[in-house]
């Protein structure tokens, strides 16, 4: 009868350990939390219908302008990142922020243009030389502390500043125009 006792003890012990061994190992198992997303960016959304007015305003306007200044040349109108670059690049900016314990940080977006005889290694393609182009700037809040620019002929009355320390991203793929004329937003 001992034998029978021990025997059922030792079963349900083993039973335990095996429920245990499996829940701790499913624990284990699962994907680690995510940060949560902040949804703000739901208020800044536009219509296809508005973003074809700015895109016919511009359009108008500053590429009339460029046309102009480049003998009838257009210029680049669309930049492209992957989303797979975005993300790390947010990933990039957010680790570096952190590190330094920055505050409020962003990314700011600014014009530019590749000059002529820019090194063909620092585009995404050689003949994007001589178009305009956008790049990536990390920001944060300002802090007396930091050292911190803005990029601006003007004084910046934003309360965030252009962050030194972390590298800036550029190289997208861009839309060097046909000679004719774009139509619109693809």
């Amino acid at each position: 009868m001992k034998t029978s006792l021990l025997t059922k003890t030792l079963s349900l012990l083993s039973a335990v350990f095996v429920i245990l061994f499996c829940l701790l190992s499913c624990t284990r198992c699962s994907e680690p939390p995510k940060e949560p997303v902040n949804d703000s960016y739901k208020k800044k959304l536009i219509s296809y219908r508005e973003a074809r007015v700015l895109y016919d305003e511009y359009s108008r306007t500053n590429d009339m302008v460029l046309t102009k200044y480049r003998n009838g040349e257009p210029d680049s109108r669309w930049y492209w990142f992957s989303l797979e670059e975005m993300e790390g690049y947010i990933r990039y900016v957010k680790e570096n922020a952190k590190k330094q314990k920055l505050k409020n940080v962003g990314i700011r977006i600014y014009m530019g243009k590749y000059p002529v005889n820019q090194p063909k290694n620092r585009m995404a393609k050689p003949e994007y030389a001589g178009y305009q182009t956008i790049f990536l700037v990390p920001t944060s809040k300002k802090d007396k502390r930091n050292n911190t620019k803005v990029m601006s002929r003007t004084t910046a009355t934003d309360e965030n500043t252009t962050v030194e320390s972390i590298e800036p991203m550029n190289m997208t793929n861009l839309a060097p125009p046909p000679k004719a004329s774009a139509v619109g937003i693809q």
